[in-house]
């Protein structure tokens, strides 16, 4: 119910005045200040029924009040907020007892919504602190933007927690960085993070490297050998492309999920097995299931938190810190110092990135490596991204003749289905269809790289195992040679 009274610390008078006035209309009593040690004066006398603090103020750090504020009022919530919006304050804001982290700006319907069910919850025993260094670590994933700072919440609230996760995204966007940050940021950051791409082992193989297996199990295995399991014993194991993991590795893979514990390929004693399951993969999951490629409990088992990680054209906004980082990478392995003018930033802001973060990450290293000037221009950046046009340039190019090609594969389907009359296709179109569009592209794809299959690769942003599957199972020829038939 309203007239709780909340203490809103922050520097910036104008915030202060915007928040006081939404929280007032809401019939809440506000009473803001611009320092740290009026805010915990308040707190220390028992004023006030939830804080809303910002982390940096001219006396001091909001996140170091958070431990103090619950270890004299267990019961007292905190709600931290920062324009500092990076990862790392998200999960020190979070172990450090906030009830929520807010990145600025912020919606005034959320913040109150936030107090709700702030006030609303029931009190709790105060958990556990842990400890924090006074240094910001290296960043391991880069953005401010909104899409950014919701997949920042999820890891921060996961940190205490050995929920599995799934991580879908294109390829290409950064998904073992989360991987590795949910790892990192978690209790059991001491032990070993262990990465495998399914897409990169042989169908036969999978089992003996996930499981291990003893001397003789088969033929060649003229020794024991310790499986990812086994290596990731009290750490995490990170499985990507799990989309690609065979039917018969699925089912062993969701008795460990159950049980805990595993036998290794030729063996008859289980294993136990303490470990956190973090999956990716940039395929839909559901949709494998409805095919009868994936198991449904399988499916269930590792999607228990979900995380979307968006490509970087639904976070253009992360271009300019993404490109200052990774030319800082590049200074510090030796290549020259480059910045870019501001036009030339803006010409990088709009370009729809395919191969997201890792096609911008070349681009950028390569920039820094094969050019002499000191500050890139726009001048230099047209000439790399004429030479890799977007789908955006593509599509604009199409449009000033006739369709599209969205337009012109809507065509398609629509004779496809007029073609069946009053009857329906048969099942599985969706399949059907992603296949005849896979076929031409991989084919003139591989013709533009004269059939070499890693420059293929690496343009399609697939892994170079996937992209050799694809061509065995879509029958398609390589030829090497010259793009001229």
């Amino acid at each position: 119910m309203a007239g709780e009274t909340i203490l809103v610390a922050d520097d910036d008078r104008a915030i202060r005045t915007v928040v006081s006035h939404a929280l007032a209309r809401h019939g809440y009593e506000v009473r803001t200040t611009g320092n740290a040690a009026t805010l915990w004066r308040w707190v220390s006398e028992g004023e006030g029924d939830l804080v809303v603090t910002d982390v940096v103020m001219p006396d001091g750090n909001g996140l170091d009040l958070i431990p103090q504020i619950r270890k004299i009022r267990p019961d007292l919530r905190v709600i931290a907020m920062s324009a500092r919006n990076t990862l790392l304050t998200a999960v020190q804001a979070t172990e450090r007892g906030a009830f929520e982290y807010l990145p600025k700006p912020f919606d005034l319907t959320h913040l109150v919504d936030t107090i709700r069910r702030a006030l609303k919850s029931q009190a709790e025993a105060p958990g556990d602190i842990v400890p924090h260094k006074d240094a910001e670590d290296p960043m391991p994933l880069i953005g401010r933007s909104p899409a950014m700072q919701d997949v920042y919440r999820v890891i921060a609230r996961l940190t205490g927690t050995d929920l599995s996760v799934l991580i879908t995204g294109e390829s290409g966007t950064g998904k073992e960085l989360v991987a590795r940050a949910l790892h990192d940021f978690s209790r059991r950051k001491n032990g070993p993070f262990i990465a495998v791409n399914m897409a990169a082992i042989p169908r036969e193989l999978i089992e003996s490297e996930l499981f291990g297996h003893e001397k003789g199990a088969f033929t060649g295995a003229t020794q024991r050998k310790s499986g990812r399991f086994e290596l990731a014993d009290g750490g995490t194991l990170f499985l990507d492309e799990i989309g690609d993991m065979p039917l018969e590795a699925q089912t062993r893979l969701l008795r460990v999920l159950q049980e805990s514990e595993y036998t290794m390929v030729g063996g008859r004693n289980p294993i136990k097995t303490d470990i956190r399951i973090v999956a990716a993969t940039h395929r839909d999951l559901r949709q494998l299931v409805s095919q009868g490629l994936f198991r449904e409990d399988l499916y269930y088992r590792l999607n228990v938190v979900p995380i979307r990680l968006p490509p970087l054209r639904e976070r253009r906004e992360d271009v300019p810190d993404l490109v200052r980082h990774f030319l800082g990478q590049a200074a510090d392995s030796g290549l020259p110092h480059k910045s870019l003018t501001e036009s030339a930033m803006e010409r990088l802001t709009r370009h729809r990135w395919p191969g997201n973060v890792r096609e911008l990450e070349n681009l950028v290293r390569r920039l820094a490596a094969l050019y002499a000037q000191d500050r890139i221009d726009q001048e230099i950046i047209e000439a790399e991204l004429g030479e890799t046009p977007s789908f955006a340039d593509a599509e604009d190019a199409m449009n000033s003749g006739s369709d599209n090609l969205s337009d012109s594969v809507r065509k398609h389907i629509v004779a496809y289905f007029d073609a069946h009359g009053d009857q329906l296709p048969a099942a599985g179109l969706h399949a059907r269809i992603l296949r005849e569009i896979e076929r031409p592209l991989i084919e003139v794809s591989l013709k533009a790289t004269r059939g070499n299959q890693v420059r293929t690769a690496e343009l399609l942003g697939l892994n170079r195992n996937t992209l050799r599957k694809k061509i065995r199972d879509l029958d398609i020829t390589v030829v090497r040679g010259s793009r001229d038939e």
